[in-house]
C-alpha cells in the first residue's frame, strides 16, 4: 500500500477550462459572484448550470469497491455471508460492486488447502475453508472479485493451485486474477527482487505465470499490472498485453502519513492526480481495456489518525470517487479492514470493535453519498467557485431524475448555490452529507440518518428547495456536501 498518485479532484478554474478529466467541468465566463450576506455570516455565491446535452460517459453499476489484504480472507468468520451485518454495510453501498483481495501480505501468503489459516502481516495463510467462506460472501453481497496471486514470494505451481481453488469457490464472481502486488516497488521497498528488477522482467513472470494457470484454467480472466507508482508501467502493459486483459490496474495514496499529512492536506488539490490520470485513461482508450484504481485510499501505512477517520474523509471520498468517474476509470476499491501492519487502518471505511461489532467509520458515507447516484450518466456542468473549495458534479440518472453533486470543502464559508438547466425546474430537493465538524468522528449523516447497527440506512430528510425563476437555490454550509435531486 504505497503513494501513487495525488488527488486533485478540485481543479482550479483555469485547469477547469484546459482539464479533459473532468465531468465536463468549465468555469462560467459570465456573472462574477460575490458574497451573499446572512443570519449565517457571509456566504460565497455560485451559480453551476447543468447541460444535459453534453453526455460525458456512465459511471458503472459496479465502480464501487472494498479492498483487503488477503489476511483478512484468513480471519474465519469475516468475509462470510454468514457476518449479516458485514454483510449489509457492503450491500447499502450498493447491489453490484468489486472486492479485491490483496495487498502487501499477498506476496508473502500462501495457500494450503487443508492447512490451519493464520491471518499475519507476513506468513498469512488461507485455507479451502476460507476461500468457501469468501464465496458465500460474494453470494449474499452480489460483489465480484479481483483475486491477487503471489509472486513475489511464491512459485508458478502455487499460483495455479491457489487460482484453481479461488475460482472453485467464487465460479462466476470472479473478475480476474492479478499476478503480483506492486511489482514496480519488487526491486526496492518490498526486496522481493535484486534492486535492477524491470518492467521487462515483469512481463516476462508475469506471462510465465498466466500460461501455467491457462494450461489449467482455459478462460482465467487477468487484470494489470497492478503498479504502485509506475505508471507508465501501465501504459506499457495496456500495450503489451491489452488483447487479453480484463482490466487495467493501478494503485493511489495521496502520500504515505507522516507529519505534514494533514485534513487541509487532504482536502485541498495536489496537481499530480488529474495528468496521472489522463495517463490512464489514455491506455485504457488505446488499448480498449478498462483501467480501475484497485487500492487506494487517502494516506498509506493505514492513514494517519485524526484525518483519514474524520468527516473530512467522508468529503474527500466521495470528491474523489467523482474525480475518478470524470476521468472516464470503470472503478475504485477503497482499502479497508486490517492493513499490512496488523491493525485496522485510520482510513477503513468500516470498523470493528473488541467484540466484533461492525460499524460504519466518517469515510463510509462519503461513499453511501456516491452510492445514491452511481450507475447514472455523467452530465457537463458550468460553474466558478472563485476562491471557494467547492467542486460540482452532474448525473442524470433513472427515470431522467437530474442530480447535482455540490462538495463544499472549505472549512469556513458557506456557498450561496444556484442551480439551473436549459430547462426550467418545477420541483427539487437536497440530500445532505453533515457532521459536527470537519475534524469529527462521530455524528456524521447522510439525509439526517446514521447507518443503523445492522449496516441498514434510509435518509429520514429529503429536503424541498425553493424554485425561483426555474432555478433552485440552497444554501451549501461549509465542510459538507449536497445531492441536488432535479425535476423539469
Amino acid at each position: 500500500m504505497t503513494a501513487m498518485l495525488a488527488n486533485n479532484p478540485h481543479l482550479s478554474r483555469r485547469e477547469l477550462l484546459a482539464s479533459s478529466v473532468g465531468f465536463g467541468v468549465v468555469a462560467s465566463r459570465g456573472r462574477a459572484w460575490g458574497g451573499v450576506a446572512s443570519a449565517r455570516g457571509e456566504a460565497q455565491a455560485v451559480r453551476i448550470t447543468l447541460d444535459t446535452r453534453r453526455a460525458l460517459g456512465t459511471i458503472p453499476a459496479d465502480f464501487t469497491g472494498l479492498g483487503y489484504e488477503i489476511s483478512s480472507v484468513a480471519t474465519p468468520g469475516l468475509l462470510t455471508g454468514n457476518n449479516r451485518t458485514y454483510v449489509q454495510l457492503v450491500r447499502t453501498l450498493g447491489n453490484a460492486g468489486v472486492i479485491r483481495i490483496g495487498g502487501n501480505t499477498s506476496d508473502y501468503s500462501s495457500f494450503a488447502p487443508d492447512g490451519k489459516a493464520v491471518s499475519a502481516p507476513k506468513g498469512t495463510v488461507v485455507n479451502r475453508s476460507n476461500l468457501q467462506e469468501l464465496g458465500t460472501f460474494l453470494d449474499a453481497t452480489g460483489w465480484k472479485l479481483i483475486w491477487g496471486l503471489n509472486l513475489g514470494g511464491g512459485t508458478e505451481q502455487e499460483a495455479v493451485e491457489e487460482a484453481q481453488e479461488v475460482l472453485a469457490a467464487t465460479e462466476a464472481k470472479l473478475l480476474a486474477f492479478e499476478i503480483g502486488n506492486e511489482p514496480d516497488l519488487f526491486g526496492r521497498r518490498a526486496a522481493h527482487r535484486p534492486t535492477a528488477y524491470s518492467y521487462e522482467d515483469y512481463v516476462k513472470e508475469y506471462r510465465r505465470y498466466k500460461a501455467a494457470i491457462r494450461a489449467k484454467l482455459p478462460n482465467a480472466p487477468f487484470a494489470g499490472p497492478d503498479a504502485a507508482n509506475a505508471t507508465d508501467w501501465v501504459t506499457r502493459f495496456a500495450a503489451d498485453e491489452g488483447k487479453d486483459l480484463r482490466l487495467l490496474t493501478h494503485h493511489y495514496y495521496r502520500e504515505c502519513a507522516n507529519p505534514t499529512s494533514s485534513l487541509d492536506k487532504l482536502l485541498h488539490p495536489d496537481p499530480k492526480l488529474a495528468p496521472e490520470l489522463e495517463k490512464l485513461k489514455r491506455a485504457s482508450a488505446s488499448s480498449r481495456v478498462p483501467y480501475r484504481i484497485c487500492e487506494t485510499n487517502s494516506f498509506c501505512g493505514g492513514g494517519k489518525p485524526g484525518v483519514s477517520d474524520t468527516f473530512g474523509s467522508a468529503l474527500w471520498v466521495l470528491d474523489y470517487m467523482l474525480a475518478l468517474a470524470s476521468a472516464d476509470a470503470a472503478g475504485v476499491n477503497i482499502e479497508t479492514g486490517v492493513n499490512q501492519l496488523g491493525f485496522i487502518s485510520w482510513y477503513s471505511p468500516i470498523a470493528a470493535d473488541e467484540h466484533g461489532r461492525y460499524s460504519a467509520r466518517p469515510e463510509y458515507y462519503g461513499m453511501l453519498a456516491f452510492a445514491q447516484i452511481h450507475g447514472g450518466q455523467r452530465v457537463g456542468v458550468d460553474y466558478d467557485p472563485g476562491s471557494l473549495n467547492l467542486t460540482a458534479y452532474g448525473v442524470l440518472g433513472d427515470r431522467n431524475r437530474l442530480s447535482a453533486v455540490v462538495i463544499n470543502k472549505d472549512a469556513s464559508r458557506d456557498a450561496a448555490v444556484s442551480i439551473a438547466a436549459q430547462d426550467h425546474f418545477v420541483r427539487a430537493n437536497v440530500l445532505r452529507l453533515t457532521g459536527p465538524s470537519l475534524q469529527s468522528k462521530d455524528g456524521v449523516k447522510l439525509g439526517g440518518s446514521s447507518v443503523t447497527a445492522n449496516g441498514d440506512w434510509k435518509p429520514a430528510l429529503v429536503e424541498p428547495l425553493r424554485i425561483k425563476g426555474g432555478e433552485c437555490e440552497l444554501r451549501v454550509p461549509a465542510g459538507s456536501a449536497a445531492i441536488v435531486n432535479v425535476e423539469g
